[in-house]
């Protein structure tokens, strides 16, 4: 994913780009100088960077407020973060905060609860953290007894009702309330004894679906006006349409290929954003499918 923002961001005209990289995770890295910084680091070395920089494209997982983190000190630093506001990020983190304010502006989303009273459901629930990413310790229970037994362990976990339906997602340009629907996906996620696991996605590869999607991205982005710059929201699309599971206010993986996709730089648009309104920079795209496996080079 960093590769593919970095390859992104290396076709335009005048952008020069530094990597802050952990030194535990030592990656090759292309069109870009590289940093090591160390984690608990973040206010030292981290925010120098920052503070040499024209703009900052904050990469982190929403776990344990890291990402809003990261933002604020960005921020702090005095350089323009290319990152949604604080509060849509506090929102979008949580995924009961996340469901309680879609589900208040009208918008389906999954009806989410701490794991220690989960409604009763016949289908079984999803199990899986309040704040993690992607499928992350998330699994399927079947019965009330299993359920019980997590609940014991302590655990800040959420109990979701098990939707049936096809895993989508959508990879979309927010900004003042407004979207632009950039691709329509299929994730690729899978079950054994009980543990999901995201594979990857076909981006591009639900366009068929485009017609009920595009109006649910709008509203989303109306419901959170803070939204900003590129954004992943996944779904299930079920008998009775479409369903929203979580929004990801960073880059997703379906973000590998969307260039290819859409045959537009995406961080091109997101650094347009900046000078900008969302309407000027929306114009016609046709999506084609994609596939993007996780672990592939």
């Amino acid at each position: 994913m960093l590769q593919a923002l970095l390859n992104d961001l290396g076709g335009i005209n005048g952008v020069e780009v530094v990597v802050a990289v952990d030194p535990a995770l030592p990656i090759a890295l292309r069109g870009a100088t590289a940093v090591t910084v160390a984690p608990d680091d973040l206010r030292g070395s981290w925010a120098a960077i920052a503070a040499r920089a024209d703009a900052v494209w904050p990469i982190a997982p929403e776990t344990g407020g890291m990402l809003e983190a990261v933002v604020e000190i960005a921020g702090a630093a005095g350089a323009a973060v290319l990152a949604s506001g604080p509060r849509a990020l506090a929102i979008t983190r949580s995924k009961t905060a996340t469901s309680s304010w879609l589900a208040a502006h009208g918008i389906p989303v999954v009806a989410t609860a701490p794991l220690v009273a989960p409604p009763p459901v016949e289908a079984g629930w999803v199990v899986k953290p309040d704040d993690g990413t992607g499928a992350a310790d998330t699994r399927f229970v079947a019965d009330s007894a299993a359920m019980a037994r997590l609940a014991a362990a302590g655990q800040a976990l959420v109990a979701q009702p098990y939707l049936r339906g096809e895993a989508l997602s959508l990879s979309l340009l927010a900004g003042d309330g407004e979207a632009w629907l950039l691709a329509c996906n299929r994730q690729d996620v899978s079950m054994t004894q009980g543990l999901f696991a995201y594979r990857g996605s076909l981006v591009g590869g639900a366009e068929n679906r485009r017609a009920a999607l595009e109006p649910l991205a709008q509203r989303i982005a109306a419901a959170l006006p803070e939204l900003w710059g590129y954004i992943g929201v996944d779904l299930v699309d079920g008998e009775d349409g479409p369903v929203v599971l979580e929004i990801n206010p960073r880059l997703t993986t379906s973000y590998v290929g969307l260039a290819r996709s859409i045959a537009v730089n995406p961080a091109a648009l997101v650094l347009g954003l900046r000078a900008r309104p969302l309407r000027e920079l929306i114009r016609p795209l046709a999506a084609i499918p994609v596939a993007v496996a996780v672990g592939a080079a």
